[in-house]
């Protein structure tokens, strides 16, 4: 019998597929064909046990198949039966080696040369750098045939740190912590030597050395003999955060994220599998990492949104690795300078360890935060400013010191819809409910839907009335990144969103651009504002601060805080000191003014107050349940019959239904939507509930779209 977790072919409809087993022994539906397993691929589990339950769990609790689940766990080339890659490596004969050293007259020029290559290099080289050297496979296939040369296979591991553009740096080991620094420290320490479960919360501002404190807790972990997990929220963290660990543990570090290529993901994967790694950096996916002993798992900007999964399985990587770390009888830390509100509510209840941190390392202060006032600005500068004549002067004045700024703006492309001033219509996507983002591609306008990838170039005339008045309307980070060369012109400005680091890599080298000193102003979206340590970087600018509030999200106000708080951290993290202009249409939104001040304790006062009040989570939990149809109609007489069938346990008091009505994207990808929310406290209740409704209903269920604990409802 095939242990759990191996790999086994199985018969499917006409097709053969590669399953994991999960399972042994069961019932089948009477009438129902069994057929046997084809072959079994792994004599031992191919995925850990622990990490075969953690799916399942993930399953059960985010409404999920189990299939999509262990898909995740999975390695890339997991459905072949062996990925390991070779590559073909040349050596020089003896008689190779003899032929060049006597100066044989019978070695061709090109023959010589290559000899003479390989000669210095006992161990031989690849195929490839020998070609690069003048060894075509020509030549080396006739010296091959002559004796010269012989071909030999070896295996190939795919290293993601090879040629990295930031290198790792010894680590000379433990660095003089500040006195918060060492008490965080020895806190983590003793709750490692009591090897058993235990969730702690690091609440630290921004520059207040958390990451030093993971490396110190990760070498006690390995003290103990066991492993630590690291999880970023973002790809772009994972080059200095796996820096700093490579050198502290040397290459006992691997790295798992989308980013990599899939043979580096497979052969990082396997050298886990194989015991050989003591630290694993990676993000939310990361989380079902096959290390056999972890004993530290970190969450870092444990408050970040990129921890949700927006397909099935949507779980939150944070939760999954607070669960994991209970199977392994673990510590696990979650680290953010803006807490969520659910970590930092369990934190003052005394559910968590609470580790605060109210100082940066060496007393820096934070950044002084002003805001500029929009409505004034548009009033006396006319309704197009982008850019405040205060940002604009500070700008100037940083560069001028040769000091570095950061400009955020959570928004991608140029403009942010197409109007026709004439009839009003707006330039919509024929598949979603939402208009047109603008781009700028070379000489050519293209509008692109963000959700679907519909593209089209942008006409001269209107399509409904013909009338050649359209009108580019709103703005995003490539209009921002236009202003400013036209106004810094000897500035060396980059920008970095989605769209401007599609090539593998691209992120890394403009980071390490910036870090060097070779970029003077970087504009972006979110994934500049967190994170990272750029000691040359004295100001932060926030355009349209508020970008995010008018969303009809409960979350919206924490988002904003959270997002404010975080990028006014990246100034003044060197011995500058630092200062962030924020602009924004209200800044007497309670968000946005402790935001301001840097005041976390005072904002959970004031968003827990609303919470309570509408209760939201975390007062109570969410299931958000999307229903979509082709037709309007369709998708709601859907979501009808499930709350009807959910009516009788939302009536015994265990839980609250909330709708149907039309979502706020009320149609995508071509499908029109429909949602309803259960809101209660007992999230077993509301789950259960609607699992026996959707079984009932099999031919409905894949139109209906589960995410529990969700992190957005739109």
């Amino acid at each position: 019998m095939p242990p759990i977790g191996a790999r086994v072919r199985v018969p499917v409809g006409t097709r053969e597929v590669i399953g994991c087993v999960v399972a042994h022994g069961g019932t089948f539906e009477e009438g129902k064909p069994v057929r046997d397993i084809l072959a079994v691929l792994d004599e031992s589990p191919y995925l850990p046990e622990p990490v075969v339950r953690l799916c399942q769990w993930v399953a059960d609790y985010y409404m999920a198949g189990i299939g999509d689940t262990i898909s995740a766990a999975m390695p890339p080339g997991a459905h072949r039966k062996s990925a390991i890659r070779t590559r073909r490596v040349i050596t020089a004969t003896v008689h190779g080696v003899s032929a060049v050293e006597s100066q044989s007259a019978e070695l061709t020029v090109r023959q010589r040369e290559v000899l003479t290559v390989l000669a210095s290099t006992p161990a031989g080289l690849s195929a490839s750098v020998l070609r690069e050297r003048g060894g075509s496979a020509e030549v080396v296939r006739r010296m091959v045939a002559k004796g010269l040369l012989v071909i030999r296979d070896e295996q190939h591991e795919r290293d993601p740190f090879e040629g990295a553009v930031m290198p790792a740096e010894p680590d000379s080991g433990r660095r003089v912590l500040t006195t918060e620094q060492d008490g965080a420290c020895r806190t983590l320490e003793g709750l490692l030597d009591e090897q058993r479960f235990r969730v702690a919360l690091l609440h630290g501002v921004t520059g207040s050395g958390k990451t030093e404190i993971y490396l110190q807790a990760a070498r006690h972990t390995l003290q103990k003999g066991r492993q630590t997990l690291i999880l970023v929220p973002e790809i772009a963290l994972t080059p200095s955060v796996s820096s700093r660990f490579r050198a502290a543990f040397g290459t006992r570090v691997a790295i798992q994220h989308s980013g990599l290529s899939d043979g580096e993901r497979h052969d990082q994967w396997q050298r886990i599998h194989r015991g050989e790694v003591d630290v694993v950096v990676g993000t939310r996916s990361a989380v079902f990492t096959p290390l056999p002993n972890p004993g530290l798992i970190v969450v870092d900007e444990e408050h970040d949104g990129s921890y949700k999964q927006e397909e099935s399985p949507r779980y939150h990587g944070r939760d999954v690795a607070i669960v994991r770390a209970q199977a392994s009888h673990a510590l696990i830390v979650l680290g953010s300078a803006t807490p969520s509100m659910e970590s930092y509510q369990n934190a003052v209840t005394g559910k968590y360890v609470h580790i605060a941190l109210e100082r940066r390392v060496l007393d820096r202060p934070l950044a002084e935060v002003r805001l500029v006032n929009m409505r004034e600005e548009y009033a006396e500068c006319g309704p197009d400013v982008v850019i405040s004549r205060a940002l604009v002067e500070a700008i100037d004045t940083r560069l001028t010191k040769g000091e570095q700024v950061l400009v955020l703006l959570n928004r991608r492309g140029y403009s942010t819809a197409v109007l026709c001033r004439q009839c009003g219509d707006y330039f919509e996507c024929p598949n979603c409910s939402v208009s047109l983002t603008v781009h700028r591609a070379h000489s050519r306008w293209r509008a692109r839907c963000h959700y679907c990838n519909y593209t089209v170039i942008v006409p001269t005339s209107c399509r409904k009335c013909a009338a050649p008045y359209l009108e580019q309307t709103g703005f995003g980070t490539e209009r921002v990144e236009e202003q400013l060369k036209e106004r810094f012109p000897s500035a060396r400005i980059s920008r970095i969103d989605r769209d401007s680091i599609r090539a593998k890599g691209a992120l890394t080298t403009r980071l390490s651009q910036f870090a060097a000193g070779e970029i003077d102003i970087i504009v972006g979206t979110q994934m500049i504002a967190k994170g990272h340590d750029f000691p040359r970087v004295t100001l932060v600018g926030v355009v349209s601060a508020d970008v995010g509030l008018g969303l009809a999200d409960f979350r919206a106000a924490e988002r904003t805080f959270q997002l404010l708080t975080q990028v006014a951290g990246r100034a003044g993290r060197g011995e500058q000191a630092g200062e962030a202009i924020v602009q924004t249409l209200y800044p007497d939104h309670y968000s946005i003014e402790v935001a301001r001040r840097q005041d976390y304790p005072a904002f959970f006062e004031k968003e827990i107050n609303y919470r309570r009040g509408m209760r939201y989570p975390p007062v109570v939990a969410l299931i958000n349940t999307v229903v979509r149809g082709r037709q309007f109609e369709e998708a709601m007489q859907l979501a009808t019959d499930v709350v009807a069938r959910l009516s009788s346990a939302a009536e015994s008091g265990r839980f609250q239904i909330l709708g149907p009505a039309p979502a706020p994207l009320g149609k995508l990808r071509g499908e029109h939507r429909v949602q309803f929310f259960l809101k209660g406290t007992r999230r077993a209740d509301m789950r259960n509930a609607l699992k026996e409704v959707l079984l009932a209903m099999p031919e409905a269920r894949r139109r209906i779209t589960v995410d529990v604990d969700p992190l957005t409802v739109l």
